[in-house]
């Protein structure tokens, strides 16, 4: 191909992919993939290598997709597919991580061949079992678990896999119409695909492909090759489920290679925090993409240059069948590891330690609540970032899930719950002379004062963000209830409580760590930040 056509292809392939993202969002009846955007999309190449994703889309659902191709066809070869076969799971091991999140992957045929897949990721908010949330004891407890399939096979609907989901989801007019939407976005992308295909006059994409994976993987392995060799070891302790658990990290960068082992991690955890292998390469790699490279495509060529590891049965490479619903609540802490490792390498680039794990409770009806008053809802709600080397951390930002937070009107619309406050914490953010993000403070009530239920997956309520640099640590989370008297009762950062009648559910997300020595802080940007209420304590400096 000449180098024109090259450019010219890359760039639909990516209008395509991000279109079809957007339709994924448009057409989802799952609220966290329609207001925050909890998905991922991606065209492959018929080995089941990605060549580009959208950018609308979480890193966990991205990078984990990009391995679950593959399996995809190990189990369901091209030869055996045709046109009209739509594939899904939402096996933890074959997918993304947890058996909410369901892949769909679509081929696309041209000339009687296939010439290309389209995968697409998203959150569904009900797949049986105890719910979404951490307390479950294995992966059977979490719900149900569909391996690789057809969902539709020559363009017949698979009625009997619909007719097993549909009986064990607590909603199940929103789990098929997600499916759908899956489906729907894959097939406006390989609509796109062939139209570009047509325009440019190419009869597949091998050499496009093979173009974009080697110039991503040459680029990749060039920026790494300006680190210095050796080895760089990090550790950060979590808070876990009932107890504390530690990652470790060893990254060792050596001949335009980074390979991150992750041994010496705590063991699987006898609940739902455990994340599978291909959730924890997606978000170490994500970690590594984010200072290194972050201007070069993440396809399947950038991503070789970086291997990820962890000991069978330890917490980041769990077996089946451990429980796993919550994973992200450990997994979405990689990138603060990765970040201490790679700090030792280019101190002036790399922030503090940020919230990380998402704030993303379910709240849901109580026992014997009348049918009209049944609901289930996951909010998302986030925590402020590390501060930057230059700049102070963004505050209520989703980093690195990227997960927007879902609004009040919308979370109000869909649930009988009232949303009273949700404001910046005063003093949540690490002093430094960057101030790290702020958390938010949440307060929730029923409408008709009964009791609901929330099922917690928080941490950083006992163990803070750290600073860097001399920067102090950020402020720690809370979840508490509150009484009419204002008397307040802590809970658990994960696992299910029931908020009683007549009481204030109150949320506070942890804030970011500081970066440098708050005394060398600008008196100016100190003085803005009282003015602008973001400090109340009298003497920072």
């Amino acid at each position: 191909m000449q180098e024109l056509q090259i450019q010219l292809a890359w760039n639909r392939l990516l209008a395509i992919v991000e279109e079809q993202a957007q339709v994924l969002m448009r057409t989802a009846f799952s609220t966290v993939v329609r207001e925050a955007g909890d998905l991922s999309a991606g065209v492959f190449n018929p080995a089941g290598e990605m060549l580009a994703q959208a950018v609308t889309g979480t890193p966990g659902h991205v990078n984990s997709m990009a391995a679950a191709v593959a399996k995809f066809l190990k189990k369901y070869p091209l030869a055996n597919l045709q046109p009209g076969d739509v594939l899904l799971t939402n096996d933890p091991w074959d997918g993304t991580g947890h058996l909410n999140d369901f892949t769909v992957v679509t081929p696309v045929f041209s000339a009687g061949r296939c010439v290309a897949l389209f995968a697409s990721t998203s959150h569904i908010a009900d797949v049986g079992g105890r719910g979404f949330g951490p307390d479950a004891n294995d992966v059977f407890e979490e719900g149900l678990r569909i391996p690789i399939a057809y969902l539709f096979r020559a363009g017949t609907r698979n009625d009997v896999l619909m007719e097993i989901l549909l009986a064990n989801v607590r909603d199940p007019l929103v789990a098929q119409g997600d499916l759908y939407s899956l489906t729907a976005c894959n097939d406006a992308g390989a609509a796109a695909l062939l139209d570009m295909m047509q325009d440019l006059s190419l009869p597949d994409l091998d050499d496009l492909g093979a173009a974009i994976t080697a110039r991503s993987d040459e680029a990749m392995r060039e920026q790494i090759s300006q680190l210095p060799d050796g080895q760089y070891r990090y550790a950060m302790t979590v808070d876990g489920y009932d107890e504390p658990v530690e990652i470790k990290a060893l990254m060792q960068i050596h001949d335009r290679h980074i390979e991150l082992d992750f041994a010496g991690s705590s063991a699987a955890s006898p609940r739902g925090i455990n994340v599978p292998l291909a959730y924890t390469q997606a978000y170490a790699s994500f970690g590594v993409r984010c200072l290194v490279g972050n201007e070069i495509p993440n396809n399947a060529g950038s991503l070789a240059a970086v291997h990820v590891s962890a000991p069978l049965d330890c917490l980041l490479n769990a077996r089946s069948p451990r429980a796993v619903s919550a994973r992200h609540s450990i997994g979405q802490m990689l990138p603060d590891v990765v970040f201490g490792c790679l700090a030792q390498v280019l101190p002036d680039a790399v922030p503090a330690e940020g919230a990380s794990c998402i704030w993303n409770p379910v709240f849901m009806h109580a026992l014997g609540a009348a049918e009209d008053q049944q609901f289930v809802i996951n909010p998302i709600f986030n925590g402020g970032t590390g501060a930057r080397p230059q700049k102070d951390g963004l505050s209520t930002t989703a980093f690195p899930s990227g997960v927007r937070t879902t609004s009040t009107e919308v979370n109000e619309v869909t649930s009988p719950l009232l949303f009273w406050a949700k404001e910046y914490t005063p003093d949540s953010g690490g002093e430094g002379q960057f101030r790290g993000g702020l958390g938010q403070t949440v307060r929730v009530t029923h409408r008709n004062d009964q009791p609901f239920v929330i099922s917690k997956m928080f941490d950083r309520i006992v163990h803070p963000a750290r600073g860097r640099a001399g920067g102090l640590d950020g402020g720690v989370g809370l979840v508490c209830v509150e009484h009419a008297d204002g008397s307040l009762y802590p809970l658990e950062g994960k696992g299910r409580d029931q908020v009683q009648a007549q009481t204030t559910l109150v949320l506070k997300t942890p804030g970011g760590g500081g970066f440098g020595p708050a005394d060398k802080r600008d008196s100016q940007a100190e003085q803005a930040d009282r003015q602008a209420g973001l400090v109340n304590k009298t003497d920072r400096r």
